[in-house]
Parts: structure tokens; sequence; C-alpha cells
């Protein structure tokens, strides 16, 4: 019976040897590193972040033997080390990821002002290049959204433009340029000149 029961234990030793050499043995699939900024993946001695690092692969080296262990590592089998070694898992591929390429940086918030002023510089440009002088200047009235609004004089075409004065409802201005989207207008009380949208205003 006792001997019976050895070799039973010898027969599960055996069957468990084989198991572990199965799963040491590769995939047979050629693998990649890639690593998004193309620096360099730790090679470790056993499958976990320690006091463990024995080499360095390169971005976009060639492993042949490898084996996903399923717990986010792999065991590789390189020639300088006698037994299998370990990587993280994500970093590997099986397609070659081609040369390292810088990312293009995203846009900054300054970028985006620098953007948004010169589309606001264009605008102003393009009323300008549509202007027309006035031969015989005539009367144009502000008519705000609501009655005891009013209505922005500015010092340029555009509303990205800063105020200078504010016409409330009824006030009468002098066109002198005529614009796309403006009126160039001199205020007859202050003499100031500005820019009026033409959508506020109404002929007199």
């Amino acid at each position: 019976m006792m001997k019976k029961i050895l070799s039973l234990i010898l027969v599960i030793m055996a069957l468990t040897g084989v198991c572990v050499t199965a799963a040491q043995a590769g995939d047979g699939k050629t693998y990649w590193v890639y690593t998004e900024n193309g620096k360099g993946l730790n090679v470790r001695s056993a499958p976990y972040v320690g006091d463990n690092q024995v080499a360095t692969l390169d971005y976009r080296d060639v492993l042949r033997d490898v084996t996903l262990l399923g717990n986010g590592w792999a065991s590789v089998k390189l020639n300088r080390f006698p037994d299998p070694v370990y990587v993280m898992s994500r970093y590997l591929t099986t397609q070659d990821p081609g040369p390292w390429k810088k990312a293009e940086p995203t846009p900054t918030p300054a970028d985006d002002k620098t953007k948004t002023a010169a589309a606001a510089m264009n605008a102003i440009n393009a009323e300008f290049r549509s202007a027309k002088q006035v031969t015989n200047p005539y009367m144009v009235v502000a008519r705000p959204t609501r009655a005891s609004g009013w209505v922005n004089l500015r010092w340029a075409p555009s509303t990205e433009a800063e105020r200078i004065a504010t016409c409330s409802q009824g006030k009468e201005l002098i066109v002198l340029t005529e614009m796309t989207n403006w009126y160039q207008v001199q205020d007859p009380a202050t003499g100031m000149i500005g820019f009026i949208s033409r959508q506020y205003v109404s002929r007199h």
C-alpha cells in the first residue's frame, strides 16, 4: 500500500513538472518592446517591482521566447540569463511599433488665447477692408434689445474691442463710414467717434 502511495506521489510530481515546463514555454509569437515615451523596459528577476532589476531592454527590441503569465507580467528567456526573467506585459506588442516619434504637444491655454486674438484681429481687418466713406453723413439712432438697455460704442469694429461709451435707446449718432457689420459714427453731442454694430441702430 505504501509503495502505491509513493508511486502516486511520484506520478503527481512528474505531472506537475510537466505543467511547469509547459507554462514556461514560449507561445511562439514575436513581441516588440513598446513604451509610449520611447524609453527602455526594465527586466526583473521576479514578477514584481522592487530591488530586482537585472537589465533593460531598448524600445523596439524583438523578443521571441515570451510567455504571458496573465497577472500583468511576462516571462522572457534571454541569452544572457540562464533562467527566465520578467517584464511587464503591457509594454509588449505583437506588431512592430516602428521608430519612436515624440507626440505632438497639446495646445496650451496660451495657444488658445493667441488663436482667439488672431481671429479677432482678422475680423477687424475684414471690416476695415469693407469700409466705405459716406459722402453725405446721415443720422441713425441706437436700438438696444431692451428699451431700458444700451448699445456699446467701441474703439474698433469688433465685440472684442474695448468699449468707449454706451448709447441708450434713441441716442442719435452720425454715420461717417459704412462697413459690412459696423458703422463708424460720431456722437454729435460730444464729438466722440467710435464704432457701433449695425444690428443695434436704425436710420433716423
